[in-house]
């Protein structure tokens, strides 16, 4: 498995992140062990989690992801394993049970190092923005946490460019921690959200890239025909699989992907990920998994090498997305 630089860290990560939203939800306590473990074996030393997964499951109160990862990571190396999980969501009743306010996020910190079982986070991420607190009670109270060496490095996921910028600013102004890491929506049918500006501002600052949904919630898998819409009882019913099965421009964009797939003879999931690799501001797609049969099938996507002319049919088929 190839590593990458983690933007202006010292951190070497792995060119594909396991992401850990289905444990606890589509994934049980012995599946995940399993899917770390094939992950870990493969050379993916990059975990990334939230303290809210899977609170949206009827019976779970959240943090069932992280309690998976501490429980398996007690058997191993602390070392050999890069550890992010995100604040921000409905953790416990009250109004400080939510948010990026210094009390919600020194609590909420505490709560994912007894879970995750480990004495520190090596990226600690705002899941999203919070228009309540001010940016620099969020940043001064990230900092403390990297003061008292309860986190490494802190970053964002779900914040459009002007805010990310903002944030620049104020931690330059006020000798704060800064964002070193963007968690930002991205695919091959998801482009203009984080190329338009983000992109350039992250290879202007630096800023590490780790991408979720990559692969288009099991989109450009090929799972989904046009003859055959509803075959994931998971994810079938997700706002953007119900928006991707009625989209033709998606059918042909997936064409291509197979088309590609075929002459390297790997699955169209390698290829989509493979498209994103090409892209020099990238870090880490993360790439999630029910079982781990889907976790292998995507492995090779690291030591697919697409040629200039593939990435441009590709960039051409997904257009506009």
């Amino acid at each position: 498995m190839h590593y990458k630089k983690l933007g202006r860290t010292g951190m070497k990560v792995s060119r594909l992140c396991l992401g850990a939203m289905t444990f606890g939800w589509s994934a049980d306590e012995n599946t995940s062990f399993s899917i770390m473990d094939t992950a870990l074996d493969s050379g993916i030393n990059f975990f990334d989690t939230a303290d809210v997964y899977s609170r949206w499951v009827e019976g779970n109160k959240g943090g069932e992801s992280e309690t998976i990862i501490g429980k398996w990571l007690k058997g191993k190396n602390r070392r050999d394993v890069i550890i992010a999980t995100k604040v921000r969501g409905i953790m416990w009743p009250g109004s400080n049970g939510e948010g990026l306010s210094r009390l919600h996020i020194l609590q909420a910190v505490e709560d994912s190092l007894r879970r995750l079982q480990t004495d520190y986070i090596d990226l600690y991420q705002v899941h999203w923005p919070d228009d309540e607190t001010p940016l620099e009670e969020t940043l001064s109270a990230m900092s403390t946490l990297i003061q008292a060496g309860k986190v490494r490095y802190i970053g964002v996921s779900n914040f459009p460019s002007w805010l990310l910028t903002k944030t620049l600013w104020i931690s330059d102004v006020h000798k704060l921690a800064r964002f070193e890491c963007l968690q930002p929506h991205y695919s091959l049918l998801h482009r203009n959200e984080f190329e338009d500006q983000l992109m350039p501002l992250c290879l202007d600052q630096q800023i590490g890239v780790i991408p979720y949904s990559p692969l288009a919630a099991g989109f450009l898998t090929g799972k989904y025909t046009r003859d055959s819409q509803s075959v994931d009882t998971t994810r079938a019913q997700g706002s953007l699989i119900q928006k991707l099965t009625k989209d033709e421009q998606a059918y042909a964009a997936m064409d291509a992907v197979k088309a590609i797939a075929g002459e390297h003879s790997v699955p169209p999931a390698q290829v989509a990920l493979a498209w994103m690799l090409a892209n020099a501001v990238i870090t880490s797609p993360i790439i999630g998994a029910r079982t781990v049969a889907q976790l292998t099938e995507v492995l090779g996507a690291v030591d697919v090498t697409l040629s200039a002319e593939e990435i441009k049919r590709l960039n051409s088929a997904s257009e506009g997305f």
